[in-house]
């Protein structure tokens, strides 16, 4: 069998697959050529990806073979979930394998703002010594807002507990006796509740037609001031142009984003003309154990697809 992997990914994964005896196709740039990807999954059985492959009824339909999409991480923006189905072609995703990183990214994020140690030390570099302009704040006593409570913001809300901080979260989805909730000490609220109380916002929501430009002129409007907004789940969450007009004008005090409507932005993209929105390439979830985690978890899915066990992490297909 041919196994056609389209996007980055560790090799730990394709080794456990080679070990079948099967094909790998691994070329983590073939994404960005049509052309070559259609031609490449005609005759594959699995495919894998990661972001930036669409998975769309072309693709979908051209591999008259696929028995299996597998995805590196958990968005599933980039995959035709509907098309998938008509088909009965499965999707697997590396389910909860990059979450502890994510956690991890979204509390760098808010030491990164109350204790700017980086800048601090390029500044002594330079010569200076200017103990007042880096007093920090400390996270103790302030309060995170969660907007979405899923596997994630669960663990986010968990280490923010540990720093001494005070955790409101909304998700329509989620109830007073849920894990999330019980476990971490969320204080469920609602959305405009949560904008208006929190010193820091985190998104864990994903990107549908509901979320879309979810954080919008009205929703930043609503956030403090001194409001920290940080987003590491999608791109088109934060509407980027309503958000440029509220930094500039700080509305809110400054905004980390790893993640935006267009990947990577235009050199020319207003944000990166801001000295308080720090974005990043999309790493949120990307630490060496994660992805050795994702790329071993994903390919043993596919795996047990592919041998006729239907995998523990299929996504529910309508």
């Amino acid at each position: 069998m041919k196994i056609v992997i389209s996007e980055l990914d560790w090799p730990d994964g394709a080794e456990l697959l080679r070990r079948k005896g099967w094909e790998v196709r691994y070329d983590p740039e073939v994404w960005r050529d049509r052309t070559r990807l259609l031609a490449e999954v005609e005759d594959a059985a699995a495919l894998i990806v990661r972001n930036q492959t669409s998975v769309d009824e072309e693709l979908l339909e051209r591999g008259h073979g696929l028995k299996v999409v597998g995805r590196l991480g958990v968005g599933l923006d980039n995959i035709d979930l509907k098309a998938a189905s008509s088909r009965q072609i499965p999707v697997v995703y590396g389910k909860y394998a990059n979450a502890n990183s994510v956690a991890e990214y979204v509390v760098t994020a808010i030491l990164s703002y109350c204790r700017p140690l980086f800048r601090a030390s390029a500044e002594v570099r330079e010569g200076r010594w200017d103990r007042k302009r880096n007093t920090g704040t400390e996270l103790y006593g302030s309060s995170l807002g969660l907007i979405g409570l899923g596997d994630i913001g669960h663990r986010v809300a968990v280490r923010a507990k540990a720093l001494g901080m005070k955790a409101i979260g909304y998700d329509p989805y989620v109830g007073a006796y849920d894990f999330a909730v019980t476990e971490s000490g969320i204080r469920l609220a609602g959305l405009e509740q949560v904008l208006e109380e929190a010193d820091f916002i985190s998104l864990h929501i994903p990107l549908t037609k509901q979320t879309a430009d979810l954080i919008n002129e009205a929703a930043l409007e609503r956030m403090k001031p001194g409001a920290i907004l940080i987003n590491s789940s999608r791109g088109g969450i934060v509407n980027e142009h309503d958000l440029y007009r509220a930094l500039k004008r700080s509305r809110i005090a400054g905004a980390f984003l790893d993640v935006l409507a267009q990947e990577p932005p235009d050199k020319e993209h207003p944000l990166l003309t801001l000295d308080n929105c720090w974005i990043t390439p999309h790493i949120a979830g990307l630490t060496e154990q994660s992805q050795v985690r994702t790329s071993e978890m994903v390919a043993s899915e596919v795996i047990r697809e592919l041998e006729g066990t239907a995998s523990l992490c299929r996504v529910a297909l309508k």
